[in-house]
Protein backbone atom coordinates (compact mmCIF):
# COMPACT_ATOMS: atom_id res chain seq x y z
CA UNK A 1 0.00 0.00 0.00
CA UNK A 2 1.53 3.31 -1.08
CA UNK A 3 1.28 6.51 0.89
CA UNK A 4 -1.55 8.90 0.03
CA UNK A 5 -1.05 12.47 1.22
CA UNK A 6 -3.66 13.92 3.52
CA UNK A 7 -5.72 16.57 1.81
CA UNK A 8 -6.15 20.18 2.91
CA UNK A 9 -9.75 19.32 3.80
CA UNK A 10 -8.62 16.48 6.06
CA UNK A 11 -6.12 18.75 7.79
CA UNK A 12 -8.84 21.39 8.28
CA UNK A 13 -11.17 18.73 9.70
CA UNK A 14 -8.53 17.65 12.22
CA UNK A 15 -7.87 21.26 13.24
CA UNK A 16 -11.57 21.96 13.72
CA UNK A 17 -12.84 18.68 15.20
CA UNK A 18 -9.72 17.56 17.06
CA UNK A 19 -9.69 14.18 15.36
CA UNK A 20 -9.61 12.52 11.94
CA UNK A 21 -10.52 8.99 10.83
CA UNK A 22 -8.79 7.45 7.81
CA UNK A 23 -10.53 4.25 6.63
CA UNK A 24 -8.41 1.39 5.31
CA UNK A 25 -5.15 2.94 6.46
CA UNK A 26 -3.77 -0.60 6.46
CA UNK A 27 -4.65 -3.31 3.95
CA UNK A 28 -6.17 -6.52 5.31
CA UNK A 29 -2.97 -8.61 4.92
CA UNK A 30 -1.12 -6.00 7.01
CA UNK A 31 -3.81 -6.11 9.70
CA UNK A 32 -3.74 -9.92 9.74
CA UNK A 33 0.04 -9.91 10.11
CA UNK A 34 0.02 -7.45 13.02
CA UNK A 35 -2.88 -9.10 14.83
CA UNK A 36 -1.37 -12.56 14.55
CA UNK A 37 1.94 -11.25 15.89
CA UNK A 38 0.21 -9.42 18.73
CA UNK A 39 -1.87 -12.37 19.91
CA UNK A 40 0.98 -14.89 19.75
CA UNK A 41 3.87 -12.79 21.07
CA UNK A 42 5.06 -14.02 24.49
CA UNK A 43 7.31 -10.96 24.91
CA UNK A 44 4.34 -8.62 24.45
CA UNK A 45 2.26 -10.69 26.85
CA UNK A 46 5.01 -10.90 29.48
CA UNK A 47 5.47 -7.12 29.47
CA UNK A 48 1.78 -6.26 29.72
CA UNK A 49 0.29 -4.65 32.81
CA UNK A 50 -3.21 -3.79 33.98
CA UNK A 51 -4.69 -0.38 34.67
CA UNK A 52 -7.86 -0.66 36.73
CA UNK A 53 -10.86 1.58 36.18
CA UNK A 54 -13.04 2.86 39.03
CA UNK A 55 -15.06 -0.38 39.13
CA UNK A 56 -11.97 -2.60 39.29
CA UNK A 57 -12.24 -3.86 35.70
CA UNK A 58 -8.87 -4.20 33.95
CA UNK A 59 -7.53 -2.87 30.69
CA UNK A 60 -4.34 -4.67 29.75
CA UNK A 61 -1.64 -2.83 27.84
CA UNK A 62 1.97 -3.21 26.76
CA UNK A 63 3.89 0.04 26.21
CA UNK A 64 7.33 0.61 24.71
CA UNK A 65 9.27 3.68 23.69
CA UNK A 66 12.04 3.35 21.10
CA UNK A 67 10.97 1.82 17.76
CA UNK A 68 13.25 -0.87 16.39
CA UNK A 69 13.12 -3.11 13.32
CA UNK A 70 10.26 -5.38 14.39
CA UNK A 71 7.02 -5.40 12.40
CA UNK A 72 5.19 -3.08 14.81
CA UNK A 73 8.03 -0.57 14.63
CA UNK A 74 8.09 -0.71 10.83
CA UNK A 75 4.48 0.43 10.96
CA UNK A 76 5.17 3.24 13.44
CA UNK A 77 8.13 4.37 11.29
CA UNK A 78 6.35 3.92 7.94
CA UNK A 79 6.11 6.73 5.42
CA UNK A 80 2.31 6.80 5.50
CA UNK A 81 2.35 7.16 9.29
CA UNK A 82 5.12 9.73 9.65
CA UNK A 83 4.00 11.93 6.76
CA UNK A 84 0.42 11.89 8.01
CA UNK A 85 1.55 12.92 11.49
CA UNK A 86 3.80 15.59 9.98
CA UNK A 87 0.90 16.97 7.97
CA UNK A 88 -1.30 17.25 11.06
CA UNK A 89 1.31 18.58 13.51
CA UNK A 90 3.04 20.97 11.12
CA UNK A 91 6.67 22.05 11.02
CA UNK A 92 9.18 20.20 13.17
CA UNK A 93 10.90 16.82 13.39
CA UNK A 94 8.50 13.95 14.10
CA UNK A 95 9.54 11.73 17.02
CA UNK A 96 7.97 8.53 18.35
CA UNK A 97 7.08 9.04 22.03
CA UNK A 98 5.69 5.56 22.64
CA UNK A 99 3.39 2.86 21.31
CA UNK A 100 1.08 0.66 23.30
CA UNK A 101 -0.90 -2.42 22.46
CA UNK A 102 -4.34 -2.16 24.09
CA UNK A 103 -5.99 -5.47 24.89
CA UNK A 104 -9.67 -5.17 25.86
CA UNK A 105 -10.72 -8.75 26.34
CA UNK A 106 -14.37 -9.89 26.16
CA UNK A 107 -16.45 -9.36 29.32
CA UNK A 108 -13.49 -8.21 31.46
CA UNK A 109 -11.90 -5.33 29.51
CA UNK A 110 -12.18 -2.19 31.61
CA UNK A 111 -13.31 1.35 30.83
CA UNK A 112 -11.17 4.43 30.27
CA UNK A 113 -12.51 7.44 32.11
CA UNK A 114 -13.02 10.79 30.37
CA UNK A 115 -9.55 12.25 29.92
CA UNK A 116 -7.18 14.09 27.62
CA UNK A 117 -3.89 12.44 26.71
CA UNK A 118 -2.24 15.73 27.62
CA UNK A 119 -3.72 15.24 31.06
CA UNK A 120 -1.13 12.47 31.35
CA UNK A 121 1.61 14.06 29.28
CA UNK A 122 1.45 17.38 31.15
CA UNK A 123 2.65 15.37 34.14
CA UNK A 124 5.51 14.02 32.01
CA UNK A 125 6.60 17.65 31.63
CA UNK A 126 5.65 18.42 28.01
CA UNK A 127 4.93 22.13 27.50
CA UNK A 128 3.34 22.24 24.02
CA UNK A 129 0.14 20.17 23.59
CA UNK A 130 -0.19 21.09 19.91
CA UNK A 131 3.09 19.27 19.24
CA UNK A 132 1.63 15.94 20.43
CA UNK A 133 -0.76 13.55 18.71
CA UNK A 134 -2.18 10.07 19.28
CA UNK A 135 -2.78 7.57 16.48
CA UNK A 136 -5.11 4.61 17.13
CA UNK A 137 -4.98 1.72 14.68
CA UNK A 138 -7.82 -0.80 14.99
CA UNK A 139 -6.51 -4.39 14.86
CA UNK A 140 -10.05 -5.66 15.42
CA UNK A 141 -13.36 -3.94 14.86
CA UNK A 142 -14.14 -1.25 17.44
CA UNK A 143 -17.89 -0.98 18.05
CA UNK A 144 -20.26 0.45 20.62
CA UNK A 145 -20.76 -3.10 21.90
CA UNK A 146 -17.08 -3.78 22.63
CA UNK A 147 -16.21 -0.36 24.01
CA UNK A 148 -15.08 1.82 21.11
CA UNK A 149 -13.64 5.26 21.77
CA UNK A 150 -16.04 8.11 22.45
CA UNK A 151 -14.83 11.64 21.77
CA UNK A 152 -16.14 15.14 22.42
CA UNK A 153 -15.86 16.87 19.07
CA UNK A 154 -13.99 20.22 19.23
CA UNK A 155 -13.21 19.81 22.95
CA UNK A 156 -9.49 20.22 22.22
CA UNK A 157 -10.23 23.96 21.82
CA UNK A 158 -11.00 24.17 25.55
CA UNK A 159 -7.40 23.56 26.59
CA UNK A 160 -6.18 21.22 29.31
CA UNK A 161 -8.54 20.27 32.11
CA UNK A 162 -7.29 19.37 35.57
CA UNK A 163 -6.78 15.60 35.93
CA UNK A 164 -7.20 13.54 39.07
CA UNK A 165 -6.87 9.85 39.87
CA UNK A 166 -9.83 7.70 38.75
CA UNK A 167 -8.90 4.20 39.82
CA UNK A 168 -5.35 3.87 38.50
CA UNK A 169 -6.09 6.20 35.61
CA UNK A 170 -5.97 9.95 35.19
CA UNK A 171 -9.51 11.27 34.80
CA UNK A 172 -10.48 14.79 33.76
CA UNK A 173 -12.18 16.91 36.42
CA UNK A 174 -15.80 15.73 36.01
CA UNK A 175 -17.64 19.05 36.64
CA UNK A 176 -15.68 20.45 33.68
CA UNK A 177 -16.40 17.36 31.58
CA UNK A 178 -20.11 17.70 32.38
CA UNK A 179 -20.02 21.30 31.16
CA UNK A 180 -18.11 20.29 28.03
CA UNK A 181 -20.80 17.69 27.28
CA UNK A 182 -23.32 20.55 27.02
CA UNK A 183 -21.34 22.25 24.25
CA UNK A 184 -19.60 19.42 22.37
CA UNK A 185 -21.09 16.63 20.30
CA UNK A 186 -20.30 13.17 21.67
CA UNK A 187 -19.19 10.86 18.86
CA UNK A 188 -18.81 7.07 19.01
CA UNK A 189 -15.74 6.38 16.86
CA UNK A 190 -16.52 2.96 15.44
CA UNK A 191 -13.65 1.56 13.40
CA UNK A 192 -13.12 -1.43 11.16
CA UNK A 193 -9.88 -3.38 11.41
CA UNK A 194 -7.26 -1.39 9.49
CA UNK A 195 -8.90 2.01 10.06
CA UNK A 196 -6.92 4.66 11.91
CA UNK A 197 -7.90 7.54 14.18
CA UNK A 198 -5.66 10.58 14.64
CA UNK A 199 -6.55 12.77 17.62
CA UNK A 200 -5.25 15.90 19.35
CA UNK A 201 -3.63 15.59 22.76
CA UNK A 202 -6.33 17.78 24.36
CA UNK A 203 -9.33 15.98 22.83
CA UNK A 204 -11.58 14.63 25.60
CA UNK A 205 -12.26 10.94 25.09
CA UNK A 206 -13.28 7.80 26.96
CA UNK A 207 -14.33 4.22 26.34
CA UNK A 208 -16.78 1.89 28.02
CA UNK A 209 -15.91 -1.53 29.39
CA UNK A 210 -15.97 -4.37 26.87
CA UNK A 211 -19.07 -6.34 27.87
CA UNK A 212 -19.36 -8.08 24.50
CA UNK A 213 -18.10 -11.52 23.51
CA UNK A 214 -15.58 -10.04 21.06
CA UNK A 215 -12.10 -8.66 21.85
CA UNK A 216 -11.05 -5.11 21.01
CA UNK A 217 -7.36 -4.82 20.21
CA UNK A 218 -5.72 -1.64 19.04
CA UNK A 219 -2.26 -0.19 18.61
CA UNK A 220 -1.97 3.41 19.83
CA UNK A 221 1.16 5.37 18.95
CA UNK A 222 1.97 8.80 20.34
CA UNK A 223 4.16 11.23 18.42
CA UNK A 224 5.86 14.47 19.43
CA UNK A 225 7.80 17.20 17.64
CA UNK A 226 11.43 17.34 18.73
CA UNK A 227 11.31 20.93 20.01
CA UNK A 228 8.77 19.88 22.67
CA UNK A 229 11.29 18.64 25.24
CA UNK A 230 9.75 17.34 28.48
CA UNK A 231 11.48 18.15 31.77
CA UNK A 232 10.30 15.04 33.67
CA UNK A 233 10.21 12.28 31.06
CA UNK A 234 13.62 10.58 30.97
CA UNK A 235 13.16 8.45 27.86
CA UNK A 236 14.66 10.22 24.86
CA UNK A 237 12.61 8.59 22.09
CA UNK A 238 10.16 11.52 22.29
CA UNK A 239 12.86 13.96 21.10
CA UNK A 240 14.64 11.60 18.68
CA UNK A 241 13.52 12.08 15.04
CA UNK A 242 12.07 8.94 13.50
CA UNK A 243 14.10 7.05 10.90
CA UNK A 244 11.32 6.64 8.34
CA UNK A 245 10.98 3.44 6.26
CA UNK A 246 9.00 2.70 3.08
CA UNK A 247 5.44 1.45 3.54
CA UNK A 248 6.21 -1.85 1.84
CA UNK A 249 8.78 -2.71 4.54
CA UNK A 250 5.92 -4.04 6.72
CA UNK A 251 5.08 -6.88 4.33
CA UNK A 252 8.45 -7.38 2.68
CA UNK A 253 10.40 -7.90 5.90
CA UNK A 254 10.27 -11.13 7.90
CA UNK A 255 7.42 -11.05 10.47
CA UNK A 256 9.09 -10.13 13.74
CA UNK A 257 7.70 -9.49 17.20
CA UNK A 258 9.15 -7.06 19.70
CA UNK A 259 12.59 -7.77 21.10
CA UNK A 260 13.03 -8.71 24.74
CA UNK A 261 15.50 -5.80 24.84
CA UNK A 262 12.80 -3.26 23.91
CA UNK A 263 12.46 -0.42 26.42
CA UNK A 264 9.10 -1.46 27.84
CA UNK A 265 7.38 0.67 30.45
CA UNK A 266 7.20 -0.91 33.88
CA UNK A 267 4.08 0.12 35.75
CA UNK A 268 6.06 1.08 38.86
CA UNK A 269 8.06 3.56 36.76
CA UNK A 270 5.06 5.33 35.23
CA UNK A 271 5.39 9.03 36.07
CA UNK A 272 1.69 9.79 35.84
CA UNK A 273 0.91 7.24 38.57
CA UNK A 274 3.14 9.23 40.91
CA UNK A 275 2.81 12.93 40.05
CA UNK A 276 -0.32 14.62 41.41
Amino acid sequence: MSYQSLTAAQKAQYDNDGYLVIPNFLAQPEVDLLYNLATKDDILRNNAFDLNDQTGKRTKLTLWFTPGDDTFSLLTRSERMIRSVQSLLGDGEVCHFHSKLMQKEPKVGGAWEWHQDYGYWYKNGFLYPDALISVMLALTAATKENGCLQVLKESHKMGRFEHLFAGEQQGADMPFVEEALKFCEKVYVELKAGDVLFFHSNLLHMSEANLSDKPRWSLISAYNLSYNKPFREKNTSCITPVNMVPDNAIMESAPTGLSAQSDFLNKENEITLKVK
